[in-house]
């Protein structure tokens, strides 16, 4: 009965540590007990079976253990969750040829210190200088910074 229960942890701790790898990526409670129950099995196979079958246990689960992080590289799990796509988009390009300084607008929505605002019919990302602006508020530009636009409320 002790090697069948020994046994039946071990290959339970290995089966959660697969779904882990492969279904679940991730630290999650499936991974941590599947760990807690193969660490149960090899510790019940000491205690119950001796130092020399205990190993024989441990070793087994060991190989079995990197059999299957390697399977799970092996099986290129891994790349579904990877992000390839490569963003070269950039925030307000087209800045320096359509804004100057000194240009009004107004705040599309709540700048605080950075929202969007509506310059020459067109939706600009800007930013104030700590000030909190709310909606529909008539704004000029300060200054442009490397395509950050620096506005502040006209008094």
């Amino acid at each position: 009965m002790d090697l069948i229960t020994v046994l039946i942890l071990v290959f339970i701790g290995l089966v959660l540590l697969l779904v882990e790898l492969i279904f679940l990526p991730g630290t999650t409670l499936i991974g941590i007990l599947g760990f807690l129950v193969l660490a149960v099995g090899v510790w019940l196979g000491y205690d119950k079976m001796g130092m020399a079958n205990g190993h024989i246990i441990l070793s087994i689960a060991l190989v079995l253990s990197i059999a299957i992080v390697v399977f799970s590289f092996k099986a290129d799990v891994w790349s579904k969750f990877a992000l390839k796509d490569v963003n070269h988009s950039r925030v307000n390009d087209n800045v320096k040829p359509q804004l100057q300084e000194g240009d009004m607008g107004r705040a599309l929505s709540a700048l605080r210190p950075s929202g969007t605002a509506m310059f020459h019919d067109q939706p600009y990302e800007v930013h104030t200088n700590g000030e909190f602006l709310d909606p529909d508020t008539t704004i000029i530009i300060t200054r442009i910074n490397h395509h950050k636009v620096i506005v502040k409320p006209v008094s």
